[in-house]
Formats: structure tokens, sequence, C-alpha cells
């Protein structure tokens, strides 16, 4: 039983490690970020920080 769960620990631990290597999507989740405050922005339009 300790070998199953141990076993399994390890492969969720090199999971992890590839999913930070390389998460899909990140630069696209990182543009739609506002520079300024950091919300996401949705759709075309600016944030609301900038219309104030």
């Amino acid at each position: 039983m300790v070998k199953v769960v141990s076993l399994f620990l390890i492969g969720m631990l090199v999971m992890a490690m590839f999913g930070k290597l390389r998460f899909p999507g990140q630069k696209k989740l990182q543009a739609a970020k506002c520079s300024k405050c950091g919300r996401y922005k949705i759709g075309k339009r600016s944030c609301h920080c900038h219309e104030s």
C-alpha cells in the first residue's frame, strides 16, 4: 500500500513539473490582462481603469 501511494505521489510531482514548464496558452492569458491594474480584459474595449 505504501509503495502504491509513493508511486502515485511521484507521478503527480512529475506531472506538476511538466505542467510548470509548458502551460498551454500562458502567453495569451498574460496578454489579456490590463497592464495598469492587472484585471482580465474581456472583449475589445479597454479596461475600466483607463476610462476614469
